[in-house]
């Protein structure tokens, strides 16, 4: 069962973050279409970003946060990779996974479900070698393998927020991507791994209770 639209519609909120993006990256954005394109601005916008990275793309140290925002407020679980791995590339997968991190523990309900789904992209492999931190020196090196113990931190963190948070945005975008293997975590979260399994089982939300099936029997 494919993921549900977010329950609260955040395109508007959505678009601010696009325009920063196309503001901190300069990025060739027409506001007017073209006469019959169906396009939207933020589209347009997705594409400029598509071309940079396919040509040299020197990342200033604010545009960082800037493609992480974008990606955690991004409503469409499919194209947020599309700010997150220019970050990625640039900036390294150890500081993208604990910038979101950060979004998970500290963010709006909103952001810890845009947090959780981008966090799925983080692992992608680094392809692209034209997109560059602007000052590699001070930013660290855009390094293969996770920062150590960031992704244990991830999975403790979703945990628990996944078992104490009732938000359905944030239940819904956490559940694909937690495993619910005791063996997965130290046996003082065991407690916890039987808790959110339950409160998949018995939620209201069809897609809840479908998914953790899927999970656990896998």
């Amino acid at each position: 069962m494919a993921l549900p639209g977010p329950v609260e519609d955040r395109r508007e909120v959505f678009a601010g973050y696009v325009a920063e993006v196309v503001r901190v990256l300069g990025l060739d954005v027409v506001h007017e279409p073209e006469p019959g394109d169906p396009r939207t601005w933020v589209d347009r916008a997705r594409t400029a970003l598509y071309k940079a990275c396919r040509r040299d793309l020197i990342l200033s140290k604010e545009s960082f946060q800037t493609l992480v925002a974008a990606a955690v407020h991004d409503p469409d679980p499919s194209f947020n990779r599309q700010f997150l791995e220019p970050a990625l590339n640039a900036f390294g997968r150890g500081r993208v996974r604990a910038s979101l991190l950060g979004y998970l523990r500290a963010g709006t309900d909103l952001e810890r479900a845009g947090a959780a789904k981008a966090w799925y992209w983080s692992a992608l492999p680094l392809r692209m070698p034209t997109v560059r931190a602007e000052h590699p020196a001070a930013t660290g090196p855009a390094e293969p393998d996770d920062a150590p113990g960031v992704e244990a931190e991830w999975y403790e963190t979703a945990l628990r927020e996944f078992v104490s948070n009732e938000h359905l945005d944030v239940r819904r975008c956490i559940l694909p991507g937690l495993p619910l293997r005791r063996s997965a975590y130290p046996p003082e979260l065991h407690d916890l791994v039987d808790a959110a399994v339950a409160i998949a089982r018995a939620h209201p939300d069809e897609y809840l209770r479908h998914r953790v099936e899927h999970q656990v029997g896998d």
